[in-house]
C-alpha cells in the first residue's frame, strides 16, 4: 500500500470499551480519524472485566480446565466487542465490519492460551479496507493449524495489534488506555511518578515483563522487531501519550528511567536434589514446556552431593507449577518442595545504567538503610530486580522512586 493508503491501527483495551457509553465515545473518535486516513484498523479487548467474568466460570467447573474450551470461552469476550463497535459505527453513518481473529486471517502455532502469531493473511482485511470499511478486529485471538480457535495470553491484544501494524506495513500503532501515557512508576502507587515522553524498546521490554500493565512484553518485541513506534495514549483524552521507539544511550540523562512492582510473585524451593548434571535442566525444561516463566533462579550446594534450587514465578502460573514440580522432584529423587507466598519484586530499569556504574549499589544500600531485607537479586545490562516481602513493597517503591529523582 502507498503513503496515502497508510494503514492507521488503533487498540482500545478493556477499560476502554467497557460500556456501550465508552464503546459511543471511541466510535466517535475513529470517526474523526476516518477524516483524514482512508484505512483504519481497530483492534478491541473484551468490555471491562469480562475476561477474568469468563476465567471465574471455568473455575467453578474445573481447576485447570481443558485448554482448547478454555480458549473457546475466553475468546468470546472480544467478539462481543468488536461487534458492538461495529454496529455503533454503522448505525453513526460510517461503513464498518467486525472480524474475528480468524477471520482477520491470524495464524497463531498448536499451543492453546498462550500461542504465539505465526502469520497474518491480510487478504480479507484488505479487501473489507478497498470497500472504505473500518475494519474492528478482535485481539488476543487467532486460530492454528487445527482450525482451532487459540488465544495468545493475557493482554495479547496488544500484540494482536502491532502484528496487524507490522502486517499493514504501518509505521505507528496507537495504544489507547485509563492511562494516558507511560509513567515513571504507577501514579496510583506513587503521587509524584512523572509522564515520560519516550521510552526505549528495551526499557519498555523490561518495564512491560516486570509488571508494568500498561503495554505487554510481545508486543512490544514485535514493535521493536519490525521498528514500530507504539503510541501509548488516554481514551479519553486527546493529549499526546508516550512514544515507545528506539533512543539512542546517549540522549539518556538520567540512569534510571521507571521503577515497577509486581507483587504477584511466589518463590518454590526444591531441596536436597542430588548433584547430578542435568537435574536443574530437567526441572526448568519442564516447567518451560507447560508454559511457566521462571524468573529469578538461585542454586546453592548443601553438602557435596545435594544441592538446594529455588526460583520465582508469577501468582498464575503456582497450580501448573506446583503440579509439574512435584512430579520432577520424584523423577530427579529430591526431597522436598517448599513455596514461599506474599513475594514481590522492586525493579529499577534504565538505559543509562550501561554507562554510569553504581546504580545497583545505590539500590541496596536505599533498601538496607530502610531495613528492607532483599530476598533475591537478578541483574541485567539495563536492570536490577530484587524480591522482597511483600509488606515492603510499596515503602521500597516510594523511597527508590524519589532517590533515583524520578520525581523531578
Amino acid at each position: 500500500m502507498g503513503n496515502k493508503d497508510t494503514v492507521i491501527v488503533k487498540k482500545f483495551g478493556g477499560t476502554s470499551v467497557r460500556t456501550i457509553d465508552h464503546i459511543k465515545a471511541v466510535a466517535k473518535r475513529i470517526i474523526a480519524t476516518k477524516e483524514t486516513h482512508k484505512n483504519i484498523i481497530v483492534v478491541v479487548s473484551a468490555m471491562g472485566d469480562t475476561t477474568d467474568t469468563l476465567v471465574q466460570l471455568t473455575k467453578q467447573i474445573a481447576s485447570l480446565p481443558d485448554r482448547r474450551e478454555y480458549d473457546a470461552l475466553l475468546s468470546t469476550g472480544e467478539t462481543v466487542s468488536a461487534a458492538l463497535m461495529a454496529m455503533t459505527l454503522i448505525e453513526m453513518g460510517h461503513p464498518a465490519i467486525s472480524l474475528t481473529g480468524p477471520q482477520a486471517g491470524v495464524i497463531t502455532e498448536k499451543q492453546h492460551s498462550k500461542a504465539k502469531i505465526l502469520d497474518v493473511k491480510t487478504k480479507r482485511i484488505e479487501k473489507e479496507l478497498a470497500k472504505g470499511k473500518i475494519v474492528i478486529i478482535t485481539g488476543f485471538q487467532g486460530i492454528n493449524q487445527s482450525n482451532d480457535v487459540t488465544t495468545i495470553g493475557r493482554g495479547g491484544s496488544d500484540t494482536s495489534a502491532v502484528v496487524l501494524a507490522a502486517s499493514l506495513e504501518s509505521t505507528e500503532c496507537e495504544i489507547y488506555t485509563d492511562v494516558d501515557g507511560i509513567y515513571t512508576t504507577d501514579p496510583r502507587k506513587v503521587k509524584s511518578a512523572q509522564k515520560l515522553k519516550e521510552v526505549s524498546y528495551d526499557e519498555m521490554l523490561e518495564l512491560a515483563s516486570l509488571g508494568a500493565k500498561v503495554l505487554h512484553p510481545r508486543s512490544v518485541e514485535c514493535a521493536k522487531e519490525n521498528n514500530i513506534i507504539l503510541h501509548v495514549r488516554s481514551s479519553f483524552e486527546s493529549t499526546e501519550g508516550t512514544r515507545v521507539k528506539e533512543v539512542s544511550p546517549m540522549e539518556v540523562n538520567k540512569p534510571v528511567t521507571g521503577i515497577t512492582m509486581s507483587t504477584d510473585e511466589i518463590i518454590i524451593s526444591v531441596l536436597n536434589t542430588p548433584d547430578h548434571p542435568g537435574s536443574a535442566g530437567i526441572l526448568f525444561s519442564t516447567l518451560g514446556a507447560q508454559g511457566v516463566n521462571v524468573d529469578m533462579i538461585i542454586q546453592n550446594t548443601e553438602q557435596d552431593t545435594t544441592n538446594n534450587i529455588s526460583f520465582s514465578i508469577h501468582q498464575e502460573d503456582l497450580k501448573t507449577a506446583i503440579k509439574v514440580t512435584t512430579q520432577v522432584v520424584q523423577e530427579i529423587g529430591a526431597k522436598q518442595v517448599i513455596v514461599k507466598e506474599d513475594i514481590a519484586k522492586i525493579s529499577i530499569v534504565g538505559v543509562g545504567m550501561i554507562s554510569k556504574p553504581g546504580v545497583a549499589a545505590k539500590m541496596f544500600k536505599t533498601l538496607g538503610d530502610a531495613g528492607i531485607n532483599i530476598l533475591r537479586i537478578t541483574t541485567s545490562e539495563i536492570k536490577v530486580s530484587c524480591a522482597i516481602s511483600q509488606e515492603d513493597a510499596q515503602k521500597a517503591l516510594e523511597l527508590l522512586h524519589h532517590t533515583f529523582q524520578l520525581d523531578q
